[in-house]
Parts: structure tokens; sequence; C-alpha cells
């Protein structure tokens, strides 16, 4: 597909470019789909293949208690939320090109230096380093996104990315306890290094620069906060940013608590794996489904009910833990089926956020990516340091902030719920 001949008046110091009809991906609609699902894939792949190894990490770097190996994985996260605000304004001034090979480069270096530590104090600071680094991943790719798609189109393209990206969550854990087997955990970080940097090696090879010369912004104070202040006025970008957050928050919370819900609460340490596999295959087939269907039924029908099934699963759950009738069987059912919802609700959630963004596509990815990521990490804090032995914290986190992102939704649509728009 070729790109509109139709060139733009060039962006002034003070304003962003207006924006122009997206003309598509410029390599293959289903390598343009790949590649974007590998970039995001990075930040699961950090997470999610570290949690077989914190017991074995807790040893060897005199963690005090098991509660205190959850900040291996918040550290990471904080890093990844903060980082957003800078990621935004470089990619709108730089191209997202640009800012994804040094933030991935900057990964592999961070994942070297995780691998080395000899400290708890260090890995942590490794952590939040990566995390930092890998954060362009998300800002940069959504904005690459949207400079080639928007509306139904953009949010057909994250489901699909999405559905893809879930085969990481299914396989991360396995690879974790895989490398186990023949390595200690350190092995683990050397391997997330050398994938690292293979798919910067084809994000090199492949992908050119999405983002048009006349509509690169200016770097500066006044510039970037412009773009903050249009981001958070606008009423689609901040109540469906602010919805993702309290989404992301039970999300964080889940992945703090699901370990030791496994190991302790179940005490089935080896079907963390299958635990893990089971709900990213409900994530994966929730997200197929919303590409074929979102074209015809619309992001917020599709969102909204996913919202409102999300709640009605968070209240069953809760009910079963504190009446002391959850089973294993019976958690990886509600949760794979949660978690089913949690992904066809924030695919459209990122796609309607980002609707009005067009010409600042980089820095409202940020502003976003940072509230949402930040703050759900907060939540996830206080979700994960709430385990009691019991399965009642995480479900109870999830009733809350399904309640809370309904609530915002709620407001930013005026009431005005499960429209097929």
């Amino acid at each position: 597909m070729t790109r509109s001949s139709h060139t733009p008046a060039p962006a002034t110091a003070g304003a962003p470019a207006a924006a122009v009809e997206p003309a598509g991906a410029p390599i293959g609609f289903a390598e343009f789909v790949a590649l974007v699902a590998a970039l995001m894939s990075l930040a699961a792949l950090g997470i999610d293949s570290m949690l077989p190894a914190l017991p074995a990490i807790g040893v060897t770097l005199d963690i005090a208690t098991e509660n205190q190996r959850q900040f291996i994985v918040t550290a990471f996260v904080f890093g990844f939320g903060i980082a957003q605000i800078a990621h935004g304004p470089l990619a709108d001034r730089y191209g997202r090109r640009t800012v994804l090979l040094a933030a991935i480069g900057g990964y592999v270096l961070a994942n070297i230096a995780c691998a080395m530590a000899a400290s708890f104090p260090l890995l942590l600071a490794a952590r939040v380093f990566g995390g930092a680094m890998v954060a362009a991943t998300r800002v940069a790719t959504v904005a690459m996104v949207r400079d080639c798609y928007h509306g139904r189109p953009m949010a057909r393209v994250m489901s699909i990315a999405f559905m893809v990206f879930m085969i990481v969550p299914v396989l991360a854990p396995a690879f974790g306890q895989t490398v186990l087997l023949f390595a200690n955990w350190r092995g683990i970080f050397w391997t997330v290094a050398g994938l690292s940097a293979l798919i910067w090696t084809w994000f090199f090879l492949r992908m050119p620069e999405t983002l048009r010369v006349e509509a690169q912004l200016p770097l500066s104070l006044g510039r970037v906060a412009a773009g903050w202040r249009q981001t958070l006025g606008d009423r689609m970008s901040l109540g469906y940013a602010l919805a993702s957050t309290a989404l992301l928050g039970a999300l964080y919370g889940y992945l703090n608590s699901v370990q030791q819900i496994m190991f302790d609460t179940f005490r089935q340490p080896r079907l963390l794996a299958v635990m893990f596999a089971v709900t990213a295959t409900l994530m994966a087939a929730a997200n197929l489904t919303n590409a074929r269907l979102v074209m015809r039924l619309g992001t917020r029908l599709i969102s909204h009910s996913a919202l409102a099934l999300l709640v009605v699963l968070s209240a069953i759950h809760l009910a079963l833990a504190v009446l002391g009738y959850e089973t294993l069987v019976g958690f990886v059912i509600l949760q794979a089926l949660t978690m089913g919802c949690f992904g066809l609700a924030t695919s459209n959630f990122s796609s309607m956020a980002m609707e009005n963004m067009g010409a600042i596509a980089g820095t409202a990815s940020s502003v976003q990516g940072f509230a949402s990521i930040t703050l759900g990490a907060v939540i996830g804090v206080v979700i994960g340091q709430a385990f009691d032995g019991t399965t009642a914290p995480l479900a109870g986190g999830f009733l809350i902030c399904g309640l809370v992102s309904l609530g915002i939704v709620a407001a930013t649509e005026r009431g005005r719920l499960f429209r097929p728009v």
C-alpha cells in the first residue's frame, strides 16, 4: 500500500502538525503485526520469565521475606511507567525508529547487568533501568501503530498484536523453569538479553520510520507541556487512560501475587507455567474475537461488555475465596476468564484513548502510559503486599479495580454505555 501523495503544511514550532489520514503500514500487514507484538512482548518477557526464579533469587541474594521478592517485579514496572514521560516527546521529535533502536539496545545492557548483579539493591537498580528502557516499546510502538492506523482499524491491529503477544505469557514461565533445569536464575537474564538483541536486529533491518518529517515536533518544555495539556484535556484520552489504570493495577497485583499463590496457597509450584498458559490462551482468544468483531460491533460495545463481565466474575471469585470454597481448578478457570475480559477491555481502551491524539501520538502515548502504568504499579503493590496466604486479596483487588474502571468509563461516556460505535 502506498502512502498518500498529499503533503500537509509543516508544523510550526509551537503547535503539532495537523493529522492526516493514515495510509497503512510501510511493510506487509502480517509482518507489521508480528513485529509490533514482538516489541510489546519484551516487557512481558522481562516480568513473566522471572516468576519461577523468584525463590532462587531470594536465596542467592539473601532477600529477607517472600513478599520482598515482589519488588523484583515492582522495580521493573516502576521504571517502565516513569520513563514513558521521556520516550514520548523523544519519539515525536526524533522518530519512532531512532528511539526504539536506542532503547532496545539499552534493554539488552540492562539484562546483562541483572545477570551479573551481586546484591539485591544492584539487581533492583538494573531492573528499574531495564524497565525504563523497554518502556519505549510501549510508547513508541503505540505511536507507530497510530501513525499507520486509527479508529477501528487500529483496534484491530492492536487486538491481533495482543493475540500474538499473549504467546509470551504462555511460554515465559515455562522458559524460566526450563532455564533453571540447566542453569541458575542468571541464565534467564542472559537469554532475555539475547532474544532482545534478535528483535533489535529484525526491527533495524525491516522497519522504516513511520513519523513523517513534517510531523516531527520540536523538543521543548513549552511544546511538551502543550502536549500534556492536550492529552489530559481530551475527555476520551483522560477517561480511558484512567480506566486502563485501574485495570492495570489489578493486573500488576496478579503478577505480584501469582507466584506465591501457586507456591504457597495451592502448593503446586510446577503448575505456575500451566496457570499462565491457560490465562494467556483465554486472553489470546479474547483478542482474536475482538479483532474479528470490532469492525462490526465497535470498540465501546465490546469493551464495556467485557468490563461489566469482569466485575461479575471478580465478585463471584471473591465470594468463593471468602467462604472457603476456593480450589485450584476454580481459581484457574475464574482468573483465566477474568483476564480474558481484561484483554478485551484494555486493547479497545488503548485505541479509544488515542483516537483524537494522532498529531501528538508519541507524547499522548507517553502521558497515558506514565499515568496508567505508574499508578497501576502502585495499586499492584497494595494488592500484592496484601497477600495473606489466600486468593481473597487478589479477587477483591480485581473487583474494586473493575468497579472503579466501570465508574470512570460511565463518567467519560456520560452514562451512555454499550453503544455500537
